[in-house]
């Protein structure tokens, strides 16, 4: 078993692994997780693909052949990969927040974009523009991109105005929506089901699929939501 403090390692299929760091939402863990991305696509080994930061943990993809070559005989690509990763854990350095991007994205909370704000308020014990109030005063942290090309989970919500996902997905909810769900806020990039509660909606492009980089936000951004 690995130290208390070194993350654990184990393959996620025979061409990547997983670099897991723990097993909760903390800024600390989602650091490390994201700097250990940046540290292997600034330096890349010979058949790196690409890296997934995401909560707590970091998937890495390889050219198994490539790495394959690479290595010792009688050695697996993912013990040669894995043992690189441990090489390199002690120089990888967490960016600070002066470091990261910060984004502002514009949002109506006006009636026909704020499904859900009805809900969320009651829910609250709050007016809607308490809740707006609260959501906007707070500068979210992109965690990680998943579920949908672009799509953000950020956190953390204020605890007085998180909402459970509803319990019956919507099937159509619409671009640049902007939800709740727990202590997490997401953007739905384009039209998709979804089961977030939605408070209000953006006009900004979120995922470009012909631009480089396709998504505008990355693990690390800081996030702040303006109200329009």
């Amino acid at each position: 078993m690995p130290a208390p403090d070194l993350p654990r390692i184990f393959p996620l299929s025979e061409s990547s692994l997983v670099v897991e760091f723990g097993s909760e939402i903390s800024v600390e863990l989602n650091e490390r997780a994201i700097a250990l991305a940046d540290q292997l696509d600034t330096n890349p080994f010979p058949g790196y693909i690409e890296s997934v930061p995401c909560y707590a943990s970091t998937a890495v993809f390889y050219d198994l052949l490539t790495v394959k070559r690479e290595v010792p005989s009688g050695s697996t690509a993912f013990d040669a990969v894995q043992a690189l990763i441990r090489s390199v854990l002690n120089s990888v350095r967490p960016k600070t927040d002066q470091e990261r991007r910060q984004i502002e994205i514009p949002v109506s909370f006006a009636e026909p974009n704020a499904l859900d704000l009805p809900f969320i308020a009651e829910s609250a014990g709050l007016s809607p523009s308490e809740v707006i109030d609260i959501f906007t005063s707070t500068i979210y942290r992109v965690y990680m991109l998943g579920f949908l090309p672009g799509f953000t989970y950020m956190g953390e919500i204020d605890k007085r105005i998180a909402v459970p996902r509803k319990q019956a997905p919507s099937l159509k909810v619409p671009p640049g929506s902007v939800g709740i769900a727990g202590r997490q806020t997401g953007i739905y990039p384009f039209e998709s089901p979804g089961g977030w509660q939605i408070l209000g909606r953006t006009n900004t492009d979120i995922f470009l699929p012909n631009s480089d980089p396709p998504c505008l936000f990355r693990p690390g951004d800081l996030v702040r939501f303006v109200p329009v």
